[in-house]
């Protein structure tokens, strides 16, 4: 295991940024570190870093207690958002920095640059300063110093938030095969859900400071711990609506505009309790007609996003409903009336007061 965070906890006078924050990252993992601004994200890279110090609890690099270590004798590669380049030196010049510093040979240092540079696809731009660099150069620039000396540990610091948008998407795609060439354990932070989903191999959300889950991409999405995790991830937004569970025979119900709804097994410790349920858009299906577990809808509204669209409903008694299809698909719908019908093994059960989500158990 290349890094392991043990019960960091960080105060800046009386503004707690991380408490008891535990997360590891293997030889070869990418973790992004993923949440909304001022969750203590960057807190937390700094401190793995060496930047800032910690008022409790350990860092450590292949087992190895670096906490009380500088940042030059942890070893470590990083990038920042602002990529903060040489402005002195060339591209090739702040790439080789990162070699200079271990007293690499002029051979070596040459070797590397090159090759790392054919990498990123910045060989062609080395000579040029920073100045004459486009946003995307520069954070390649940036990201090629942190790789060039094949770092154990990668801190990358939302290194894609100045780049604009087509070039963020590309990025997506080509960075996670680049980092696993070099095999180092990556702690990713980034504000972006998108983009945490697209390159951690696993996610650490963090809230208020505190992990509030840590999962693979799929797990968080599908299973979020928490009605606050659920809204984080999804774009449109997860459906949320107050509800009560109610025992039906071997399933659990729930009623929603005097409609009853099957929510499938697994489910009776939450009888009783009062729910939130949660649906995400992609799972509720619009039809003309009445279907298997559906409920009658108004069309309020249609609106492309990006490959679908997306509909905005409203049932009976006023609560609104987001679906969404692909786009180019259609449903005839009288006089803007649908049904909308979910599969109740989609439905996600969270208590209302606590926000967590309702496990379910096996018959």
């Amino acid at each position: 295991m290349s890094l392991e965070l043990k019960g960091i906890r960080k105060a800046f006078r009386t503004n707690v940024a991380v408490d008891d924050v535990s997360l590891d990252v293997a030889d070869g993992e990418i973790v992004v570190v993923f949440g909304p601004s001022g969750t203590g994200k960057t807190v937390l890279l700094r401190i793995a870093a060496g930047i800032h110090d910690v008022d409790a609890g350990q860092v450590l690099i292949d087992g190895r207690d670096v906490t009380t270590e500088s940042p030059d004798a942890r070893g470590l590669g990083m990038a920042f958002q602002n990529f903060a380049l040489f402005p002195h030196m060339t591209a090739f010049d702040n790439v080789a920095s990162a070699l200079r510093a271990r007293k690499a040979t002029r051979t070596e240092i040459a070797e590397k640059v090159e090759a790392v540079g054919r990498l990123l696809k910045i060989d062609h731009v080395l000579s040029h300063y920073p100045r004459e660099l486009s946003n995307g150069q520069k954070q390649r620039t940036a990201l090629a110093r942190a790789l060039v000396a094949e770092p154990k540990v990668l801190l990358l610091d939302d290194p894609l938030r100045n780049v604009d948008a087509k070039l963020r998407y590309e990025m997506r795609l080509e960075l996670p095969n680049i980092l696993k060439r070099f095999g180092s354990a990556v702690l990713y932070v980034t504000q972006d859900y998108k983009e945490a989903m697209a390159l951690g191999d696993r996610i650490a959300l963090l809230l208020h400071g505190r992990i509030a889950q840590v999962a693979a991409p799929a797990q968080i999405y599908e299973l979020p711990a928490s009605v606050e995790v659920a809204r984080l991830f999804g774009d449109p937004t997860i459906n949320l609506v107050a509800v009560d569970p109610v025992a039906d025979r071997e399933e659990v119900a729930i009623s929603i505009a005097n409609t009853r709804l099957n929510l499938g097994k697994g489910l009776r410790h939450a009888v009783g309790l009062s729910c939130t349920l949660g649906v995400r858009p992609e799972a509720i299906n619009l039809h003309a007609g009445p279907q298997p577990n559906s409920l009658p809808v108004e069309i309020i509204a249609e609106t492309p996003l990006n490959e679908k669209t997306v509909v905005l409903t409203k049932a009976a008694d006023g609560q609104e409903l987001l679906a969404s299809r692909p786009s180019g698909s259609s449903v005839r719908l009288a006089n803007g009336r649908a049904y909308a019908a979910f599969d109740p093994a989609a439905a996600l059960i969270f208590e209302r007061d606590s926000g967590r989500r309702i496990e379910r158990r096996a018959a």
